[in-house]
């Protein structure tokens, strides 16, 4: 009888799908040289990514397991495939030549309709290759990059990206992104010239199929003087009873005036470990906005960290977290101040139900040199039942005396009286719980493109069902 691996859960059809292993080529389970060496081989990269892979690995080898959050003893990498090429030859720039398995999957989670809508270009990703990449022709008249990294980094951008390359999240910077460093694969390479202002976005999403897999996209986006690019980021995988991973790796660099607005909805299947890292450094007078939803995977460890290198740059964070059962979801922001007249503004909601544990950690670092710098974090907590857990762990770490800094947090449950009055309206119980949370969401939701705003709404009410006692 064929081990059952994929496990029913509520109604998730739009993302629960998957289909047969067809994979032309994986690498076997685990971690070693010999593997590293495979994958690199497979990408044909320069001899410098080579050593780069090489190097990281060591450091890999070397580091230590976080032990401060969630545990993650049910991720044992000797169990993950690094690599899987899906069953493609080549990425492609027309969707009707990409096989069609996997056009399915795509055209379910509505990326060509998006694509035709409302975007500059698309990136799909499906395990560990790009399948698909396109921008419109009017936005590459305008000197806009928008390619896959590994075209760029083997073509005439080469020079570009290894310039950059984990510069921002160097290897050395924890265990997950030195293994990230050993066995990226696929990814999006973004570059906006100086005063090019892009009014509609950029999009990639990430699908992962294959189960016991790991997904490693790297995504490196250059916003030069002045320029303008809004840059939304999705992902989502089928649920399996084996442990699959995500560490993958964003790196922004926002040039002086420069604006860059980053959104991303991660809904990833509950057998996901989620410890991904990204990092935007920001020059004088530019400015980060992360717009960030975590509403799946088993444990996440997730921090996006604005580090402001120039007079007046400034950072925004907005976002919402929902953990349900069986997930411990470890998530928030960092702010590293390291000039004068910078300033953060970190909004967060998180949302627990049927014993879901939400953490929320900030760290607002102002340095010596920052001066007249102000930073202020507003996290509030939603505990639908009395079985969850919501905690804030706010570090604040202050060396200039000149400073603004304030921290303010809220933690609450849904009251009785509150449900019974919204039932006495005509609502079902499980109606006006949804109706609540969405409501407490409501200013992240706002912060989104229109249509993750709607996917964001329907995941909560997908999981208030059958939250009621």
């Amino acid at each position: 009888m064929k081990e059952k691996t994929q496990v029913e859960d509520i109604d998730r059809s739009l993302y629960d799908f998957r289909f047969e292993d067809k994979d032309a080529y994986k690498v076997e389970e685990g971690l070693t040289e010999e593997i590293v060496k495979q994958i690199s081989e497979e990408k044909n990269d320069p001899e410098w990514m080579r050593e780069f892979r090489l190097k990281s690995l060591k450091y890999y080898n070397e580091s230590d397991v976080p032990d401060w959050g969630p545990s993650i003893e049910g991720l044992d990498i000797d169990n993950i495939v690094t690599y899987v090429r899906p069953n493609t030859e080549r990425m492609h720039t027309s969707w009707e030549d990409v096989p069609e398995d996997i056009k399915e999957t795509f055209d379910r989670l509505g990326i060509p309709q998006a694509e035709r809508k409302s975007l500059a270009g698309v990136g799909a990703q499906y395990d560990s290759e790009l399948v698909y990449h396109n921008i419109k022709d009017d936005v590459a008249k305008r000197g806009v990059i928008y390619t896959d990294i590994e075209s760029a980094l083997r073509g005439e951008y080469g020079d570009m990206i290894r310039e950059h390359f984990m510069k921002a999240v160097p290897p050395t910077d924890h265990k997950f992104a030195a293994l990230h460093g050993a066995v990226w694969s696929g990814g999006s390479f973004v570059y906006v010239p100086a005063g090019v202002h892009l009014d509609i976005p950029l999009q990639s999403y990430f699908r992962l199929n294959a189960k016991g897999a790991g997904q490693f996209e790297h995504t490196l986006i250059i916003v030069g003087e002045g320029a303008y690019l809004h840059f939304i980021e999705g992902c989502s995988a089928p649920k399996y009873n084996v442990a699959n991973l995500h560490a993958g790796c964003v790196e922004l660099f926002v040039g002086k005036n420069a604006t860059l607005r980053y959104s991303t909805i991660e809904n990833w299947s509950k057998n996901m470990y989620n410890l991904n890292t990204k990092r935007a450094i920001v020059e004088e007078g530019g400015k980060i906005e992360w717009v960030s939803g975590s509403f799946g995977s088993h444990v996440s460890y997730l921090y996006p960290m604005s580090v402001l290198n120039g007079k007046g740059a400034r950072a925004e964070f907005t976002g919402v977290t929902f953990a349900g059962e069986g997930q411990d979801l470890d998530t928030g922001t960092k702010v590293v101040h390291n000039a004068e007249d910078t300033s953060s503004y970190i909004n967060t909601r998180s949302i627990s139900k049927s014993g879901g544990i939400n953490t929320f950690r900030s760290s607002v670092i102002i340095g010596k040199n920052a001066h007249r710098s102000k930073s202020a974090v507003s996290c509030e907590s939603l505990m639908v039942d009395d079985i969850s857990r919501s905690d804030t762990i706010p570090a604040m770490d202050v060396r200039c005396a000149d400073a603004d800094v304030g921290h303010e947090a809220k933690i609450g449950r849904i009251s009785d009286e509150t449900v019974f009055y919204l039932m006495s309206r005509g609502l079902s119980e499980e109606e006006a719980r949804a109706l609540i949370v969405r409501g407490f969401a409501d200013n992240v939701s706002k912060e989104l493109p229109l249509e993750y705003a709607v996917e964001m709404n329907n995941l909560i009410s997908l999981e208030m069902k059958g939250s009621i006692g």
